[in-house]
């Protein structure tokens, strides 16, 4: 982002409709109540086993093969769960805020929705055929489910989209990164209208991969208590699995169709750390959220909730923690949904978000679940631990992920 860009003129943009399945509903309202109720949706997958050692877990999302069945055949079987997730997600979003046919199909508007791939469970069995010379058996449409934009491209399909469609790879900053992009496109006045967010499955070999890095929760913990974001005994993150698709809008466009007004996106800054690869970096972390709040022309002290990527992990949580103390000291309440959700990965900035419409729309922060005795070097902060009442006019939403990439959006309610 440049200096040339942050004092342009800019078309106002506003969320009009937001879509979630996730593991602790298929809605968004549904998601909020479960996580106002403090419930967590890990558990233990004996299913995969064979693949991890132990009894892994999970945050997965149970899915009724009837509501899949809503979406036709033609479209479903180019589709792996995530971007059958994204679908469904964006039906919602798509309805919420009464978008039609000649609207979707005006080539004013796009979409912009991402992955940390495309379904690696497919990607996972087309390896197996090829690697067993059963590439005969493989499904004509395997590559569709496989590639990386492929939740992008299947929810255009579905809803006759032919405006941009966008798909940033960045990991777990993947769906904030969409939806920021999206912003843009309609700042810039290339697009009226965006759907945009993030989609991720969560799998044997993507929770393997944690593994590997030492970052997965494991060892002899009760599900609902292994993902302790911000907490002294975190020991890693849990993988979870979803979608949250937005809409997005120009303001005066959701206005004058007489769209609702959900929230609106004022500033938007992504970075890299050039560090580390899989480390975050809080002086990167920092920068990226001074970048964003310049963007939306405001100072920390307008901030009146963040809603943190916090994933769990030991240095991850101390570098996001400790940008988030120079920037805003103590006094703004902080909270991580993974908690409850585990880590959705690149759909965790979308589904977050979605629930951040909710928290200012209802007047409530949603605390961290199994925050009981908060880790020293994250300290300083104002963690709730409870449900906390109060009015959220602007908040700050951050993800971080792999390769340094930092993204931070900022958003306030409209009434």
């Amino acid at each position: 982002m440049t200096e040339g860009r942050m004092n342009m003129e800019k078309r106002r943009v506003v969320v009009t409709g937001a879509g979630v399945v996730s593991a602790l509903g298929g809605s968004r309202a549904e998601l909020f109540e479960a996580l106002l109720a403090g419930r967590c949706a890990v558990r233990r997958m004996p299913e995969w086993s064979a693949e991890l050692p132990g009894v892994p877990l999970a945050a997965s999302v149970e899915l009724d093969p009837e509501i899949a069945k809503r979406i036709n055949r033609k479209f479903r079987r180019s589709m792996g769960p995530a971007a059958l997730f994204a679908s469904l997600a964006a039906l919602q979003a798509a309805e919420e805020s009464g978008l039609d046919a000649e609207l979707l199909g005006s080539g004013r508007t796009g979409c912009a929705v991402s992955s940390t791939m495309g379904s690696s469970s497919s990607i996972v069995e087309a390896t197996a055929l090829l690697l067993s010379g059963r590439r005969e058996e493989m499904p004509a449409t395997q590559f569709f489910k496989c590639a990386s934009h492929s939740s992008a491209f299947n929810v255009a399909n579905l809803l006759g989209i032919n405006g941009v469609q966008l798909s940033p790879c960045s990991a777990c900053a993947s769906g904030l990164q969409s939806v920021g992009a999206a912003m843009e496109q309609i700042q810039l006045g290339k697009q009226d209208v965006m759907l945009a967010g993030g989609s991720d499955e969560a799998t044997p070999a993507v929770a393997g991969s944690f593994e590997q890095l030492f970052a997965l929760a494991g060892g002899d913990v009760e599900p609902e208590r292994a993902s302790r974001p911000f907490d002294a005994d975190r020991r890693g993150l849990v993988c979870g699995e979803g979608a949250g698709i937005l809409v997005l809008e120009e303001y005066g466009h959701a206005v004058r169709r007489g769209a609702p007004l959900l929230l609106e996106l004022t500033g938007y800054a992504t970075n890299c750390s050039g560090v580390h690869v899989s480390q975050s970096d809080a002086a990167s972390i920092e920068r990226c959220l001074k970048l964003a709040l310049a963007d939306a022309g405001l100072e920390p002290a307008g901030i009146d909730y963040v809603s943190a990527h916090a994933t769990a992990t030991v240095a991850g949580d101390r570098e996001e923690a400790a940008a988030l103390r120079n920037v805003f000291g103590g006094g703004v309440p902080v909270s991580s949904l993974k908690g409850h959700l585990g880590h959705t990965l690149g759909a965790s900035g979308a589904i977050e978000l979605a629930a951040v419409c909710e928290m200012a729309r209802r007047g409530v922060v949603v605390p961290t679940l199994n925050l009981e005795r908060v880790g020293a070097e994250c300290a300083g902060l104002d963690l709730p631990v409870a449900p906390r009442e109060k009015r959220i006019g602007v908040f700050a939403k951050c993800c971080i992920a792999f390769g340094g990439v930092n993204a931070v959006l900022i958003g306030k309610k409209l009434s």
